[in-house]
């Protein structure tokens, strides 16, 4: 059932509009039952530009003189939200109101999809079955309503993120995760990315309408861009519990987070704001969103100044350091060699993202990583300060620059959107 809709690639609104909308769902919601439980699941601080954080703040003040409300952020495999990062993106929400996410530990199994409809989906690349997994929290509580709050965005594992993708992921548990991912990067990231349905939302759409039905969940969906002025902009809003209202963001997203370039450039510099990431597991998105613009024999260049690590769990950041981002080939070799990167696919599905097949180079600067620990891992080294100085971000803009003689495309968030040609796009 759609709840509202309200949106276009030219629309702009307000965060009271989004306010009166999201109350429209609440009072829709209450007619059907009474709301006395409440569970919101927002994203993590990796979604700070999604405006998450107000929706999820809004509807914490308005549900909570009624109702007992939690809220899970669905961090998935990253790392557990900080008191400052609460603080940041919720602020005014009591910290008692939260409760974190255990993606190896604190799930339960609803059921199991075979493996023959997982080499259906893949093609005949990927024969294993998967159990569907979510935090315990979901089923264990009899909530009168659980609302998803997240981002339609392009994304490299399911081509356009969020809807059930923050439940079964967001919220999901190890299985689910490593071979979702798996099954994404063996079909081909470019296959997928800015694509409304995939392979993987095939997959998790399944597992959805056979063992979510019982419970009682909505989504509040945002398509974010940015403005002439340079400001983020809400494009549109979406609440439903259906894929036709994901569809119909769906579309609002293509129409503005695909960004066509005429050209590939040849150098691409992408900023990682350190708020947001500090782990190549999510700063790699600066090579996933670009990776269909960068020339053959270009150069990716990573501003990383919050980098401290590869992975944001322990295990599998230690993996990232032992296999590193070496291709395909070498990637499918080692988890055809080594039982722990075979159990643990999302890993090994990473460490496909995050190579570039030698088409072109990547250069990190990290601002916590060193030399030996970069290159040990595939990727090039530069020093952040100095690399820094030759591409200020205060005064570049997001597009085509040039310094100092030289052309280059900059990007100042690459998970607001995604990037490539007209060929590579298959438009």
């Amino acid at each position: 059932m759609q709840y509202f809709a309200e949106g276009s690639p030219t629309a702009s609104l307000s965060n009271d509009r989004c306010f009166e909308l999201v109350d429209s769902l609440i009072s829709q919601l209450s007619a059907r039952r009474p709301l006395r439980k409440v569970l919101l699941l927002p994203p993590d601080v990796t979604r700070f530009h999604s405006n998450a954080g107000p929706l999820t703040c809004h509807l914490y003040q308005q549900l909570s003189p009624i109702a007992n409300v939690a809220i899970m952020p669905a961090t998935g495999t990253h790392f557990p939200i900080t008191d400052h990062e609460r603080e940041v993106m919720f602020p005014g929400i009591p910290s008692a109101a939260f409760h974190h996410h255990d993606w190896r530990n604190g799930v339960t199994t609803l059921g199991e999809i075979p493996a023959s409809e997982l080499a259906e989906l893949s093609e005949g690349g990927v024969n294993l079955p998967v159990s569907v997994q979510v935090d315990r929290l979901l089923v264990e509580n009899e909530w009168d309503a659980i609302i998803s709050v997240g981002q339609l965005v392009p994304h490299e594992v399911i081509g356009i993120a969020n809807q059930v993708k923050n439940v079964l992921v967001g919220t999901g548990g190890f299985d689910l995760i490593n071979k979702s991912h798996w099954l994404g990067a063996v079909y081909g990231m470019e296959r997928v990315m800015g694509r409304p349905w995939s392979p993987v939302r095939e997959l998790l759409t399944r597992a959805a309408k056979r063992f979510l039905g019982h419970l009682p969940i909505t989504y509040v969906l945002t398509v974010r861009a940015r403005g002439e002025s340079g400001a983020i902009e809400t494009r549109g809003i979406y609440g439903g519990d259906d894929v036709e209202t994901y569809l119909q963001g769906a579309e609002v997203c293509r129409a503005v987070n695909l960004d066509i370039l005429p050209t590939a450039p040849k150098k691409v510099v992408a900023y990682l704001d350190p708020e947001e990431f500090k782990s190549t597991w999510v700063g790699n998105k600066a090579i996933y969103r670009t990776r269909m613009a960068v020339a053959d024999d270009g150069e990716l260049i990573v501003l990383a100044p919050g980098a401290r690590q590869f992975g944001e769990d322990p295990e599998i950041d230690r993996l990232i350091r032992r296999y590193g981002y070496r291709g395909t080939p070498a990637t499918l070799d080692a988890v055809a060699t080594h039982p722990e990167l075979a159990n643990n696919l999302s890993a090994a599905a990473h460490l496909i993202h995050g190579s570039t097949e030698g088409r072109f180079r990547v250069t990190y600067c990290p601002g916590h990583l060193s030399a030996e620990e970069i290159r040990s891992v595939g990727f090039e080294y530069a020093d952040l300060k100095e690399m820094q100085a030759r591409y200020p971000i205060d005064e570049l803009r997001d597009g085509w620059n040039t310094r100092n003689g030289e052309e280059f495309f900059y990007v100042s968030n690459p998970a607001l959107g995604l990037w490539g040609t007209a060929e590579r796009f298959g438009s």
